[in-house]
């Protein structure tokens, strides 16, 4: 799941133009290397700009500026052979984007014994040229960093899956970056008071992340709700049984009630045009707000799975460590600890409120509650694993050095028994044992909640970290 718009990617080779006419063919044969990269991140979503063979410092110049007329989200910027630092710095400088440095070599090593048959020296030596994709590597890292240019690199050979892998990631990330950047996120309500943790500065959010946030109103959401018709009500509660498995015990009042919010729901974040919602509000001493906010988390759920992910307890921080997996792919659940068993040596996590159904093991169940524990109103509720399998949990945690920072462990969600209680709850192992991950977990000092997602995707999180200028902790 990627952002709504195409990710725009700059692409460019650089080598130096004095080899041209020394060496026959080289030129044309980079250029060709240029070319089959770019074939490969064309995909649907992604827009290359492949800017050719950069080997002057004016080419570079000239290549810079493009990349701020074509409005490039990231550059590649692809080592062909030996090429001068001034071919990259006012580029670099220019396009203002995430750098990632290809060095790509054709093959994974030089025919030393075919090489070295060769009779023609300057043949020799233009062949490899074509191999010296590493040399320049050092030179452009230092001016790079001496010009406060964050250095992201990727070493392999051109058509192997491992390097490919790799840039996949990097790209991958730049997309996350670049959603992000597009978002809107709904702030709607206010903090659950007295949770310190969770709490965070909205302005510093947009000036990194570049999010926009929407603040919201309760009472908006109820208008609406009184708006919406009859039919409209009896279309979503049979798009319940076919989204949920709808307990017998859940009334039809409250599934009619569930309905008419989420309805509402829908039409309120289309007006807002919203990619991501945190919410929470009492509702208490106004029966029609009370009545919004216990009828809220199917509704919540659904738009989870639609890829916009909802966080309760407005949850800024978590709404998006949600749509972080969410542009993975990999789902982005809202949880926290709930017990640890130590008799299998796990972790019991989930929350009240809404559920990401999409990457649920097997059909979410609808419950009726007759409390919501720690908040105002009753009605329904869901009740979910998720899948069995690898999973990540991520948390966008306050970091007193660069702001925000990742937290994230790998783990696996087993089979076994959870808390029927109508609320989402998984069993959880890790590789350092509940001990140990909780311990190291809690180090970091995230706040309580967190995003989980299926598969295992550290790795990518750490390029997203890493293209955004955060910090970055992985647990296990």
């Amino acid at each position: 799941m990627a952002g709504k718009h195409a990710l725009r990617v700059g692409l460019c080779g650089i080598g130096l133009d004095a080899y041209w006419p020394q060496f026959a063919g080289l030129e044309e044969r980079l250029k060709g290397y240029v070319a089959r990269v770019a074939s490969r991140l064309e995909r649907p979503g992604v827009e290359v700009v492949n800017l050719g063979l950069i080997d002057t410092p004016q080419r570079s110049r000239e290549a810079g500026r493009q990349c701020r007329r074509e409005d490039i989200d990231v550059l590649f910027l692809y080592v062909t052979t030996y090429a001068l630092s001034n071919t990259v710095l006012p580029l670099v400088q220019r396009a203002g984007v995430p750098v990632i440095v290809l060095n790509l070599q054709p093959e994974a090593a030089i025919d030393y014994a075919a090489f070295n048959q060769w009779k023609d020296r300057t043949a020799m030596t233009g062949e490899w040229l074509a191999f010296c994709s590493a040399c320049p590597v050092p030179e452009i890292a230092n001016v790079m960093a001496r010009a406060g240019i964050a250095f992201h690199q990727v070493a392999g050979v051109l058509d192997e899956d491992a390097t490919w892998r790799e840039i996949e990631e990097w790209l991958a990330a730049a997309q996350v970056k670049a959603a992000l950047a597009e978002a809107r996120l709904g702030l709607m309500g206010h903090y659950y008071s007295g949770m310190l943790d969770i709490v965070t500065d909205v302005t510093v959010v947009s000036i990194v992340f570049g999010t926009h946030a929407e603040i919201l109103e309760v009472d908006e959401l109820t208008a609406l709700a009184a708006e919406v018709s009859d039919a409209d009500v009896e279309r979503r509660v049979k798009e319940f049984f076919t989204s949920f498995d709808v307990q017998p015990d859940c009334p039809g009042e409250e599934l009619r009630r569930a309905a008419r919010t989420s309805v509402a729901l829908d039409a309120f974040v289309a007006r807002y045009e919203l990619d991501a919602l945190a919410y929470y509000y009492k509702g208490s001493g106004l029966d029609a707000n009370e009545d919004t906010m216990s009828s809220i988390i199917l509704g919540t759920s659904l738009l989870t799975a639609r890829h916009i992910p909802v966080a309760g307890e407005y949850e800024v921080k978590n709404a998006i460590a949600m749509k972080i997996m969410d542009c993975l792919g990999a789902g982005g659940s809202f949880t926290e600890y709930y017990a640890i068993d130590f008799n299998d040596d796990l972790v019991l996590m989930g929350h009240d409120g809404p559920g990401h159904i999409a990457i649920a093991e097997g059909k979410t169940k609808v419950r009726p509650l007759r409390v919501y524990h720690g908040k105002v109103g009753r009605g329904l509720s869901v009740e979910m694993s998720v899948k069995y399998g690898p999973v990540t949990l991520l948390s966008v945690a306050e970091d007193a050095k660069a702001r925000f920072k990742l937290v994230v462990a790998e783990g696996e969600c087993v089979a076994g028994p959870i808390l029927e209680i109508g609320n989402t709850n998984s069993r959880y192992r890790f590789p350092l044992g509940a001990r140990g991950f909780v311990n190291a977990w809690n180090a970091q000092g995230p706040a309580h909640h967190c995003a989980v997602g299926v598969g295992h995707v550290a790795s990518t999180l750490q390029k997203i970290a890493a293209l955004i200028g955060i910090g970055f902790e992985r647990v296990c």
